[in-house]
């Protein structure tokens, strides 16, 4: 049956926490971030283009949803929950937002299914939030400042954000001071998503770039 082998995943792991020393010391703070390395290394390997590498990575992320999981398992104090816990959040969350599939919505096409994606998850943001609501809420600002940037221009955009905002002053209207060199930059980020470009993979392109140059002037020498 298509998934039987997570139920094997997910027995492992129940032997791995009980029976592994290192399994069973290792708590959601010790594991972050390994969950940010494999995503990463998953990336990468997709970048490459290497289908078998790509294929191995994704089992790498697998497993810290897994081990996240197991973890919270053991909680006592009512806060915990399972793998199958987390499978039934997400099955009933693409449910709710894909009424055009499961309900009797109709759209027109993928940018109205986007649309109406936005306004399920809006409405369910504010049906959970008891201070002032914002369309920035459950934007994750621990990410690479390029690609916050990104979404954060991307999410206020959708919602109707006047542009002349992107236009930062030296400071913020909470006292945050902004420099030169950071206006320009997100300058840049909004350049980019008017031309229709992705800046985190444009900057990263170039990164790559710039370490075969480096790499084939080492090789000279």
């Amino acid at each position: 049956m298509p998934g039987s082998r997570l139920l094997d995943l997910v027995a492992v792991m129940d032997t791995l926490r009980t029976s592994c020393p290192w399994d069973a010391r290792q708590t959601h703070e010790s594991l972050a971030p390994h969950l940010l390395e494999e995503t990463y290394e998953a990336i990468d390997a997709l970048a490459s283009e290497n289908q078998q590498a790509f294929r191995e990575e994704l089992g790498d992320v697998l497993l810290q949803v897994v081990f996240h999981a197991r973890v919270a398992q053991e909680r006592t104090d009512g806060t915990g929950y399972t793998i199958d816990d987390v499978a039934d959040g997400i099955i009933s969350k693409l449910t709710r937002r894909h009424p055009h599939v499961f309900g009797d919505v109709s759209v027109s096409g993928p940018d109205e299914v986007k649309q109406n994606w936005d306004a399920i998850k809006a409405a369910e943001r504010a049906a959970t939030t008891t201070g002032p609501v914002s369309v920035l809420d459950g934007i994750p600002l621990s990410q690479p400042a390029l690609s916050l940037a990104a979404q954060l221009l991307r999410r206020a955009g959708r919602a109707g954000a006047p542009p002349e905002l992107a236009e930062l002053p030296a400071t913020s209207p909470t006292g945050r001071a902004v420099s030169d060199l950071g206006r320009r930059l997100f300058a840049l980020v909004v350049e980019a998503q008017e031309a229709g470009l992705d800046p985190e993979l444009e900057l990263r392109a170039a990164a790559h770039a710039y370490a075969d140059l480096v790499r084939a002037s080492e090789a000279e020498n």
